[in-house]
């Protein structure tokens, strides 16, 4: 089962019909690979808002752990715990019992249009960011 922050259950399915959503993983909260690269989706997150995506970072973590990494560092999306790696697995994100650093774009309804696995911390946003302005400029969505 999922946890928002609040250890509160979370379906995924829900999420992705209300609007476009982007989900990024990371191996682990408050490390610094993925510090870096959660604080580069914090400095762009406006432009994913104003081009009507949700962000959300998914990662192994206790809910508690990305609680606190989340005042710390700031975030303004939601964190999402999946310890049991069952959501991870699904994306193909698993690797030796660690998420594998990634990114996955899914169009309002559910629908996966583009995913990075592996990516590197500092690109993961700014080519999630160039992809779906690339979508939503019209044009075909390159492949992944």
């Amino acid at each position: 089962m999922l946890e928002n922050k609040k250890g509160e259950d979370i379906q995924i399915a829900d999420l992705e019909n209300e609007k476009s959503v982007l989900l990024f993983l990371v191996p682990k909260a408050d490390t610094a690979g993925c510090t870096t690269q959660a604080c580069g989706f914090r400095d762009i997150y406006p432009d994913f808002s104003s081009l009507n995506f949700d962000v959300y970072c998914l990662s192994a973590d206790t809910s508690t752990a990305q609680a606190n990494w989340q005042t710390k560092k700031e975030l303004p999306y939601p964190l999402i715990s999946d310890p049991k790696r069952s959501l991870i697995a699904a994306f193909g994100a698993a690797e030796g019992g660690k998420p594998k650093r990634s990114h996955f774009v899914f169009a309002k309804g559910g629908k996966l249009v583009d995913k990075k696995i592996p990516v590197k911390p500092v690109d993961s946003p700014r080519l999630a960011l160039e992809f779906i302005k690339s979508i939503q400029e019209g044009g075909e969505a390159p492949a992944s």
